[in-house]
C-alpha cells in the first residue's frame, strides 16, 4: 500500500507545480495588489481552451501556449476595466468577468469538452510524471526571474506601492488605474499560461476545469507563505513557497484519495483549510498578543 501512494507522487508533484503557477498569479492580486480576484476559475479555463483548440487544429504547442497567455493577459484587461474604468468594486468585477468567460470558453471550444490527440505533441504528459516534473520546475523558475527582475524595476514597484497604500501612491503621482490593470493583466496571463499546461497533462480541456481554482489557488498561496515566511522575505523565494504550497496541497490531495475519503467531500476540505489558514493571522492577533501584553 504504501509503495502504491509512493507511486502517485510524481503526478502529484507535477499537478501541484501546474497549480502553483496558477497561485502565482494569484499571489500578485491578493497579496500584492491586495484585490481579490475571482477571474481565475474563468481566465485558466480560457487558456486551456484556447490551447486545446489551437493545438488540435495543428498549430505548433509553444504557439498555443503564447496565445493562451495572450488570451489570459486579456480577461484580467475586462476585469481592471470594470473595477477601473466603471467603479465596479474588484470581487464583483471578477465575477462578472468570470460569468462572461463561461459563454466565451464555450465558444472557443465548440462543445463543453475538447480531447487533445496522442498524436499532438505535449510539452507535459501525464503518462511522463517524473519528466513532466523537471519540465515544470523549468516553468516555474523562469516565471520567478522574470517576475523578480520585473517587480524590482520601476512600474513593478509602483505596482507594489499601489497595493501597499492606494492613496499615498496616488499622492506620489502615481497612475494607480494603470498599475491595478496591469497587475490584473499580468497575474491572469500566468493563470491562462497553467491553464495551457493543465490541459496538456490531463489531455482534454473542460468548461467546468476552472470551477474551484481560487480556492487551490489560494490554499497554495497560505501554505507556501506559512512555510518560507520564518526562512527568507526575499520575493524571489515566497514566489517559489507558493509553487510549493502548490505541490504540498496536491501531496495532501492525493493521500486523502488514497485513503478512501468521499472525493466529494474534497472541495469542502479545501475551503475548511484555506479558511483556517487564513484566519491564524487573526487569532495571533486578537488573542496572543493580549496575552504577551498581559504579562
Amino acid at each position: 500500500m504504501f509503495m502504491n501512494w509512493l507511486g502517485t507522487l510524481p503526478s502529484a508533484a507535477a499537478q501541484g507545480l501546474i497549480w502553483g503557477i496558477m497561485a502565482i498569479g494569484v499571489y500578485i492580486t491578493y497579496k500584492i495588489l491586495d484585490i481579490a480576484d475571482l477571474t481565475v476559475d474563468g481566465s485558466i479555463c480560457t487558456g486551456g481552451a484556447v490551447c486545446a483548440v489551437l493545438m488540435v487544429n495543428g498549430v505548433n504547442v509553444w504557439i498555443a501556449m503564447l496565445a493562451a497567455l495572450i488570451s489570459g493577459m486579456l480577461t484580467g484587461l475586462v476585469t481592471g476595466f470594470f473595477h477601473t474604468f466603471m467603479g465596479i468594486p474588484a470581487i464583483l468585477a471578477g465575477i462578472l468577468t468570470q460569468l462572461m468567460l463561461w459563454s466565451v470558453n464555450l465558444k472557443i471550444m465548440g462543445k463543453a469538452n475538447q480531447a487533445l490527440s496522442n498524436k499532438v505533441f505535449k510539452i507535459v504528459k501525464q503518462i511522463e510524471p517524473i519528466l513532466s516534473v523537471v519540465v515544470l520546475f523549468a516553468f516555474v523558475a523562469c516565471v520567478v526571474a522574470i517576475l523578480y527582475w520585473f517587480f524590482g524595476t520601476e512600474l513593478g514597484c509602483s505596482m507594489r506601492a499601489t497595493g501597499c497604500n492606494l492613496n499615498m501612491s496616488r499622492a506620489q503621482g502615481i497612475n494607480t488605474s494603470f498599475t491595478t490593470i496591469l497587475g490584473l493583466i499580468i497575474s491572469n496571463g500566468i493563470v491562462a499560461l497553467s491553464g495551457a499546461l493543465l490541459v496538456q497533462y490531463q489531455g482534454f480541456a473542460d468548461i467546468n476545469m476552472g470551477r474551484g481554482a481560487i480556492v487551490i489557488g489560494l490554499a497554495a498561496v497560505v501554505i507556501g507563505d506559512a512555510i518560507v515566511s520564518k526562512i527568507s522575505r526575499n520575493f524571489a523565494v515566497r514566489l517559489f513557497g507558493v509553487a510549493i504550497g502548490g505541490i504540498v496541497y496536491w501531496f495532501v490531495y492525493q493521500t486523502v484519495i488514497f485513503l478512501g475519503l468521499d472525493p466529494d467531500l474534497l472541495k469542502l476540505l479545501s475551503a475548511i483549510v484555506v479558511a483556517i489558514f487564513l484566519g491564524v493571522p487573526y487569532w495571533k492577533k486578537k488573542y496572543f498578543s493580549k496575552r504577551r501584553k498581559e504579562k
